[in-house]
């Protein structure tokens, strides 16, 4: 019933009249950012919409969901779809997010496939080569990271140029943590585009749900902060949220798959799930823009990962 009434709203939005039309030169559509975990795909997103609605760590596979962004710039309105890092699945949880991204490539306008500029191309990269090879979606190849290469950078350039040239694909060199070469990559996505409308207002920068981003916030900092520790078993449903013109009562639940890993989270005398709670409240005032008070409560779901059933339940589907 929730779901339902969260597309409603959203469908509310999307139809509303405060959506402009667009001139005959306008153009719109999506865009997929691929490539292999940990390549700074939600930073460079983060970076295009110009505000966090992606979460980011150094933990590889930070991203589970296909997160749409949206850019509206006078000329034209980019959707982009920031896709889970494609890798060899392990588990179940693996599976569904790996043939998200795999579904992403085929339903997109464009496909940026972003990869490491820091280090020479890989295995990983020509897994990902093999699998664009099967689709007629336009191809970007994105080295991004400029910021981090040696000073010998142009062997590690060249080995991507040389992924890129049998394919006829464009290539832009940039930096999602500085904003070097933006601009450029900008342009190069809008001339992929076609014209057309709007999509969304002008104003929004993404169609996920408030609730959706509160609990991605909260995964952060528990990555973040337990780091190889509690690496991707954890899971965080949003069970209440309260507003009032003062504050913003959460009540969230975080899910793990061990009970030791419940000792890690919580803490001694609960000083871990205080500094995540802290942690993920101050992100979260910066969402919404007020005062937040946030209840975390941790709960054990075995092997919730290889449950299809549990991942319907935490929100982990396969795209339509």
């Amino acid at each position: 019933m929730e779901e339902f009434a969260i597309q409603n709203e959203l469908k509310y939005i999307i139809d509303s009249p405060i959506i402009p039309p667009a001139d005959a030169n306008f153009k719109s559509g999506f865009v997929a950012i691929i490539g292999r975990p940990n390549v700074g795909k939600s930073t460079l997103m983060n970076q295009l919409v110009g505000q966090k609605i992606a979460i980011t760590s150094p933990v590889a596979q930070t991203t589970r969901n296909r997160l749409q962004g949206i850019l509206t710039t006078a000329a034209a309105q980019i959707i982009f779809v920031d896709t889970p890092g494609i890798h060899k699945p392990h588990h179940q949880l693996g599976k569904v997010i790996v043939k998200n991204a795999i579904i992403a490539i085929n339903s997109v306008d464009v496909v940026l496939f972003l990869v490491d500029g820091s280090v020479p191309s890989g295995g990983g990269d020509r897994f990902i080569i093999d699998l664009l090879t099967k689709t007629q979606t336009p191809i970007i190849l994105g080295i991004n990271k400029a910021d981090a290469q040696p000073d010998k950078y142009q062997p590690i350039d060249d080995s991507y140029y040389q992924l890129a040239a049998p394919h006829n694909w464009q290539i832009t060199k940039f930096s999602a943590l500085t904003g070097e070469g933006l601009t450029e990559l900008q342009q190069l996505l809008i001339d992929g585009l076609e014209t057309g409308p709007y999509y969304y207002p002008p104003d929004l920068v993404t169609d996920q749900p408030e609730r959706f981003i509160m609990g991605e916030l909260i995964r952060e900092q528990i990555l973040l902060l337990t780091r190889e520790e509690i690496p991707h078993s954890v899971a965080i449903t949003i069970d209440k949220v309260e507003e009032d013109p003062k504050i913003t009562r959460i009540l969230a639940t975080i899910y793990i798959e061990r009970d030791s890993q419940k000792g890690i989270i919580i803490g001694k005398g609960g000083s871990m799930l205080k500094t995540i709670g802290t942690a993920a409240r101050q992100q979260i005032q910066k969402l919404i823009a007020g005062d937040v008070y946030l209840e975390l409560f941790v709960k054990v779901a075995p092997k919730w990962r290889q449950s299809r059933l549990q991942l319907d339940e935490l929100g982990y589907r396969v795209e339509e």
